[in-house]
C-alpha cells in the first residue's frame, strides 16, 4: 500500500484574536478553528472505516466528505496511517478496570465487558480489515500492535494486580494468559459464529484459573 507523506510543519499555528490556544495531538497550539477542522475529518475518517474498512477509507474520499482540504489534511497528519491510527482512537470503546480486590471477579467482570463489546461496538466491524491491511504493511502493523496494546491494557492491569497480591505466580506469563482468556472470545466472533454469551466469557475465566 503506498502512504502518502507530507512534512509536518514546526512553527506554532497561530490563533485568531482572542481564541484561546488549545494543545492538539502533537503538542501544537491550535485555535478551536483547527480544532473543529480536525474533529470534522476524524468523524468523516469514522464513518468510512465503518462503510468501507481500512482499505476504503483513502485521503481522497476523507477530504470529500469531510469538506476539509486534502493540504489541511496532511498539515495535521503526516500521513495516511497517522490519520487513521487517530480516527482508531476515536471510534473504540476503552474499558474499565476493575477492582474488586479478587482477580475471578475481576477478570471475570473484564471479560463478559469485552464479550457484550465484541457482540454491539460498531468498531468490530472495522477491526477485520485493519488486521488485514497490516499483513502486508509494515507501517500499518505497527499502527495495530499499538492499538492491541491499547485494548490489553486492562487485562495487564488486573493480571499485574493479581500477582501483586499473591494470587498468581510471579513467574506468570501475562501475555499468554491474556491470550489464553481472551482468544475464545475473538474466535467466536469472527470464526466459529458460535453465540458470544456473557455466560462463555464466564466459563472461560473459571477453566483458565483452575
Amino acid at each position: 500500500m503506498s502512504i502518502s507523506s507530507v512534512p509536518m510543519q514546526k512553527k506554532l499555528i497561530s490563533t485568531e484574536s482572542g481564541a484561546p490556544a488549545i494543545a492538539g495531538s502533537t503538542g501544537v497550539p491550535v485555535n478551536e478553528k483547527v480544532r473543529r477542522s480536525r474533529m470534522t475529518v476524524l468523524a468523516a475518517t469514522a464513518e468510512l472505516l465503518f462503510e468501507r474498512g481500512f482499505a476504503g477509507a483513502s485521503v481522497d474520499e476523507i477530504s470529500r466528505r469531510s469538506g476539509v482540504a486534502k493540504t489541511t489534511i496532511y498539515r495535521h497528519w503526516p500521513t495516511r496511517v497517522d490519520l487513521l491510527r487517530d480516527a482508531c482512537s476515536t471510534i473504540g470503546t476503552p474499558q474499565k478496570v476493575p477492582d474488586t480486590g479478587s482477580f475471578q471477579t475481576d477478570m471475570t467482570a473484564l471479560m463478559t465487558d469485552l464479550a457484550q463489546l465484541l457482540r454491539t461496538a460498531r468498531w468490530t466491524s472495522v477491526l477485520p480489515s485493519i488486521i488485514d491491511a497490516a499483513e502486508r504493511d509494515p507501517d500499518i502493523a505497527d499502527m495495530y500492535s499499538k492499538l492491541q496494546h491499547g485494548y490489553s491494557a486492562p487485562f495487564e492491569t488486573v493480571i499485574l494486580r493479581a500477582i501483586t497480591r499473591g494470587e498468581l505466580p510471579d513467574d506468570t506469563d501475562v501475555a499468554m494468559l491474556i491470550a489464553a482468556l481472551t482468544g475464545p472470545l475473538f474466535y467466536r466472533r469472527w470464526f466459529s459464529r458460535d453465540p458470544l454469551t456473557d455466560a462463555f466469557a464466564k466459563q472461560i475465566v473459571q477453566r483458565v484459573i483452575r
